[in-house]
């Protein structure tokens, strides 16, 4: 008797094979939707030049779909678009590299997790602590790529408590994701959208910071549900095979703590130096990505020479680390190229044109709540908080006085969609996080769909109080 046939496991394809088909697909839409713009003029956003769209200006222009050509050139312009990201992931993975191979900071992990277990009541409140420290910085100074780097040093930490790598991607990732979606100053966000809304900088900041309290409290009480979940039953995780995998891929030196030694304090101090400097430089000199990467090449190269790899072995070390990357540079690649092949099309301005005009046709509040939905999708194309206003604000701020709806609540449902962003994975800084973690980005979007669906219930809600109170400037 024979036993009947298994039926195939369906199994996620690779983020890369996602995200082209979402290239082909915007490629189709070339073909459908009718080219369009509005008219720029360039303005002075956020302390740099930008063009801003002028409402009032949208026109047809000849359509001009998209061809095999824009298929095959626009990822190799994602490349060229998202070179800066790209380059900064390789030097934080090499730097990290080196830095790990000297075992130096599992070491010291496994010290910080032997003095926790002696004090068990004090586990309980490490991640709400530092989420909460990581939502401030992403609400006061608009913390987003500076988290990728903490990743590496949460996920043993994590490991180590007994959770596993998802939680110590969510401690400093989703914090600062919280505390820049429901942010109460973020200058890249709220300072932005208020300036060109005609609004007083960093208006509104009451309702703001109850805004903030409440998205705060929901993502480190939904993370910490989850970790308690996994330290009672670890098999429950859904990276479980993985961090087993992780675990058993330890670095040298790492296992026994006799052998703790004077170059590895030499590499902690080197590394706690680093992560000093680099939160001076963002919060005083307002360090980007450039400087950023820099600090970290020479963390790496001092760091490897204070441990004394030698400078083939830092060399080699340095592009092991790096070479883990190449993945997600081409999945963010092509994520650029879905804008690219857009904006080629001209279709972008019209899907703003045609949403902004759909609106207009529903009750207050639910065009306030039709244009954080919007915000969402417009998310999905255009990353930047700054560059997302500078596109919608121009064109959203007007049609809240035609829908008599505040400017303040416009802005307000604009900064929300940025709950959003942390499952996408045509983001950058998404990707980046996750291929530094070596998280599929499919088991991290099952994880991270339910909260994301609180997060947006919560942002409707959220919006009906500004609209029934008519939200002002104050």
């Amino acid at each position: 008797m024979t036993q009947p046939e298994k039926k195939a496991k369906f199994t996620m394809p690779h983020p890369i094979v996602l995200i082209y088909v979402l290239v082909i697909m915007m490629v189709i839409l070339t073909w459908i939707i009718p080219s369009g713009e509005f008219q720029r003029v360039e303005t002075k956003v956020g302390g740099s030049s930008r063009l801003v769209t002028v409402p009032g200006t949208f026109h047809q222009v000849a359509q001009q779909p998209a061809g095999l050509e824009a298929l095959l050139l626009a990822p190799i312009r994602g490349f060229q678009d998202g070179m800066l990201i790209i380059v900064f992931l390789f030097i934080i993975g090499g730097a990290f590299n080196v830095i790990n191979e000297s075992g130096a900071i599992n070491m010291a992990i496994q010290r910080m997790a032997a003095a926790f277990s002696l004090h068990p009541k004090l586990n309980r409140f490490i991640i709400p602590a530092l989420m909460l420290v990581f939502s401030l910085a992403g609400s006061v100074f608009g913390m987003c790529e500076e988290t990728i780097p903490f990743v590496l040093i949460f996920i043993p930490l994590a490991m180590s408590l007994g959770y596993d790598s998802i939680v110590g991607v969510a401690i400093p990732f989703l914090g600062a994701a919280a505390g820049f979606a429901a942010a109460f100053f973020n200058p890249f966000t709220v300072g932005v959208a208020q300036g060109l809304s005609n609004l007083p900088l960093y208006s509104g900041l009451t309702y703001r910071l109850i805004v903030w309290v409440i998205g705060t409290t929901i993502t480190i009480t939904f993370v910490m549900i989850y970790a308690a979940k996994i330290k009672k039953n670890p098999g429950k995780s859904l990276v479980y095979d993985l961090d087993r995998e992780r675990a058993q891929v330890a670095p040298a030196g790492a296992a026994d703590l006799s052998e703790w030694n004077w170059r590895h304090k030499a590499v902690l101090a080197v590394f706690a130096a680093g992560i000093i400097i680099l939160v001076l430089g963002i919060l005083i000199k307002h360090w980007y990505i450039e400087e950023i990467a820099g600090l970290f090449l020479a963390m790496g190269l001092v760091a490897g020479f204070v441990a004394g790899q030698g400078p083939s072995r830092v060399a080699r070390n340095f592009v092991a680390g790096a070479r883990d990357f190449v993945g997600v540079a081409f999945v963010i690649a092509c994520g650029r190229a879905i804008l690219i092949v857009a904006q080629d099309g001209k279709i972008l301005d019209t899907l703003l044109f045609y949403a902004s005009n759909f609106i207009s046709m529903f009750p207050r509040i639910v065009a306030a709540q039709m244009m954080f939905l919007t915000q969402s999708v417009i998310n999905f194309f255009v990353h930047s908080g700054t560059a997302q206003a500078a596109l919608t604000m121009p064109i959203m701020a007007p049609l809240s006085d035609l829908v008599h709806i505040t400017r303040q609540t416009t802005v307000f449902a604009y900064q929300l969609c940025e709950f959003v962003n942390p499952i996408l994975p045509t983001s950058a800084v998404t990707m980046g996080v996750l291929g530094l973690a070596r998280i599929p980005w499919d088991k991290w979007a099952r994880w991270f769909l339910p909260l994301m669906l609180i997060l947006m219930a919560l942002s409707l809600l959220l919006l009906i109080p500004p609209v029934l109170m008519n939200w002002g400037p104050f």
